[in-house]
């Protein structure tokens, strides 16, 4: 029987699967001109972090894997087809990291479509999205729900990470992923799994790093929910 992680696991890759089926092809303009502006805007948000050599990586995994402007589909594939391999070596508690991994990313991407469908119509005939325009369609996804669930599961991510690279036992299985990996053509699954790992070995404790994406990632929020005129002037704190 499988345990409930990896039933989780399941349910997510299912629900990454079903968004790329709807999802056009090739992937709409808006959408990744939505992504690099978000991007941009993290970079802005977290340049003082990366500056930091003890959180670098770390902010790079966050821009980079769990959320960036390139098609995941390819790496999300990879991790259908190693599942029944993951499940065999990995411990339950990573396979429980990867799937909410998994969700953070989906729900980022749904999040992001919704918002892209309420941007102008100019916005996809330029490409180019202003922030009081970002903020409109921001407020008139009216998901704060969903917006709450994506912050809650960048910190459990994170902490859990934090958690597992303290077992040397659980690194040294994954990397034992690495060959059979390559030969079968999963290296951007793998790449996925050892960023993740490496970032957060590198820190030495993320209490710090995760409390201060929460803080300011929330204060964003309620600045963007609030309507208020500049909602992207966070503080650094």
């Amino acid at each position: 029987m499988k345990h409930a992680a990896a039933v989780d696991l399941h349910c997510q890759l299912e629900r990454m699967r079903d968004f790329y089926a709807a999802r056009p092809v090739p992937r709409p303009t808006l959408e990744v001109a939505l992504a690099h502006w978000q991007t941009r805007r993290l970079q802005a948000s977290y340049a003082d972090l990366r500056e930091q050599p003890r959180y670098a990586q770390a902010v790079d995994f966050f821009l980079s894997d769990l959320y960036g402007v390139q098609d995941f589909s390819k790496r999300d594939a990879d991790i259908e087809r190693i599942y029944p391999v993951m499940l065999r070596v990995l411990p339950e508690s990573v396979i429980d990291t990867v799937a909410r991994a998994m969700e953070v990313n989906v729900l980022s991407q749904e999040l992001d479509r919704a918002l892209a469908a309420r941007l102008p119509p100019q916005c996809a005939a330029t490409g180019v999205i202003e922030a009081e325009q970002y903020a409109r369609a921001y407020r008139a996804c009216d998901n704060r729900a969903g917006r709450e669930r994506q912050i809650v599961l960048i910190e459990k991510v994170g902490g859990d990470l934090d958690r597992i690279v303290r077992k040397p036992f659980i690194y040294a299985t994954l990397k034992l992923l690495r060959g059979p990996a390559k030969l079968a053509g999963l290296g951007e699954m793998q790449h996925f799994l050892e960023a993740g790992f490496e970032s957060f070995r590198a820190m030495h404790g993320a209490d710090a790093f995760l409390a201060l994406i929460v803080r300011r990632e929330t204060e964003l929020m309620n600045r963007l929910f609030a309507g208020e005129p500049a909602p992207f002037a966070i503080t650094s704190c």
